[in-house]
């Protein structure tokens, strides 16, 4: 008899673990800003900091249509 089912993956681990590595860079990005005192390099981890964010935040948008299309096709 069988009680436990194997765990699945879920559909979105790929998106889910792009969005790991991306916490992960914008941690690193952070402590980059962090740490530089050099005018230019300050400039430069502003702006890397902020493609980051944009990374996140587009790759959680994703993730949300991906749960939002699944549900709706648990309903049709």
């Amino acid at each position: 008899m069988l009680f436990f089912h194997p765990k699945r993956e879920p559909a979105n681990s790929a998106l889910l673990a792009e969005l790991a590595r991306t916490k992960v860079a914008l941690d690193t990005a952070y402590s980059n800003f962090e740490n530089v005192v050099d005018p230019d390099l300050i400039d430069c981890s502003i702006y890397e900091v902020n493609a980051i964010q944009q990374r996140y935040k587009y790759l959680l948008k994703q993730l949300k249509m991906d749960e939002d299309t699944a549900v709706l096709s648990k309903i049709e």
